[in-house]
């Protein structure tokens, strides 16, 4: 008895284990034999591991912060928005009075925070739908930052240096580490976060039992604006600018490249975590991001296989049992069954 239960915990950690991992590990193969194949390298110089890195990062924050109030029904279109804005706002104060990277960091996370709640306030205030509300926001944000600037860039060259952090792979991997613990200790472990996840599994029972469905949303919506303030950090300090010209919702495309992450880490959840899942997500996307770069491709052909890669991958996960079947031929019993009892 004591070996066979043994054996299924054995087999359940393989399964576990395997589920997590399959994903980015076949995927980095498959693109590292197709750079290969073709004379090229992910990792062509020493700052590529660094440009990794960077990309997992922004990467994994942008989806977690999408992820945070979409699973929860709420569509935010204001994330990249909140991006530009808290950055803005904080480089126009450390360019004013020369401070350095972690100065702005600060600052930005401190601002993102609070357009977050701004924006979280709106949504409960209005009682709106989260996408019309949200669309609003990301207006209005989008005109504050123009108007702050006077509609001209943000440059940081021959001014102040605020790229330490984004150029320093210790720096990137502690951002990693750090937000990916407080997620998961926030939403995983506390008070908050099972209420949370009690009013994403049923917010009408969730709410006459006494939870506090207002301030967890806005809660939500403030984590949320932390995590992109974050993100706009490590975006613009490596660029060395902060495009503000991006009205008529030109934020919006951020969101965008977070949604095939998301799916992919909520798969990856079910076999370990899925705030883990985000990151071995990011880490998936940020190798076609490091092979797009090695083959020289096109940024419309770039558009066109995440596209396609997204509606396969959705295509799977309407029709995952399916799959699997045919994988282990178990569809082609059932059929030939099926023919030889018609």
């Amino acid at each position: 008895m004591h070996n066979i239960e043994s054996k299924n915990k054995v087999k359940n950690i393989l399964i576990r284990t395997t589920g997590t991992l399959i994903i980015p590990v076949v995927v980095g193969l498959v693109l590292w034999i197709i750079c290969t194949s073709n004379g090229v390298s992910m990792f062509p110089n020493d700052q590529s591991l660094t440009i990794f890195v960077r990309g997992v990062a922004t990467v994994m924050l942008t989806t977690i912060a999408l992820a945070i109030n979409l699973n929860s029904g709420r569509f935010d279109f204001s994330i990249g928005s909140i991006s530009i804005l808290s950055n803005v706002i904080s480089a126009q104060i450390v360019i004013s009075s020369n401070g350095n990277a972690l100065t702005m960091l600060i600052l930005s996370i401190v601002f993102g925070t609070i357009l977050g709640i701004v924006s979280g306030a709106l949504y409960v205030l209005l009682k709106l739908p989260p996408i019309i509300t949200s669309l609003g926001v990301a207006l209005m944000y989008e005109g504050l930052a123009f108007a702050i600037t006077g509609g001209s860039n943000v440059s940081f060259f021959g001014k102040t240096d605020v790229s330490g952090i984004t150029m320093n792979i210790f720096w990137l991997i502690g951002i990693i580490i750090v937000v990916l613990a407080i997620t998961i200790f926030i939403f995983d472990h506390t008070k908050f976060g099972f209420d949370y996840n009690a009013l994403k599994a049923g917010q009408k029972v969730s709410v006459n039992t006494g939870i506090k469905e207002i301030g967890n949303a806005i809660a939500c919506y403030a984590f949320s604006g932390t995590l992109m303030s974050i993100v706009g950090f490590l975006s613009y300090t490596y660029v060395g600018n902060i495009q503000v010209g991006v009205l008529n919702f030109g934020s919006i495309g951020i969101m965008f490249t977070a949604f095939l992450p998301m799916f992919i880490g909520g798969f990856i959840g079910r076999y370990s975590n899925d705030k883990l899942g985000y990151l071995l997500a990011a880490i998936t996307m940020t190798f076609f991001a490091m092979s797009y770069s090695a083959l020289q491709l096109k940024s419309s052909t770039q558009s066109i296989i995440g596209a396609v890669l997204l509606v396969a991958f959705l295509i799977y996960l309407n029709n995952e049992q399916t799959v699997k079947d045919i994988v282990t031929l178990k569809f082609f019993k059932k059929l030939f069954t099926k023919k030889t009892q018609d």
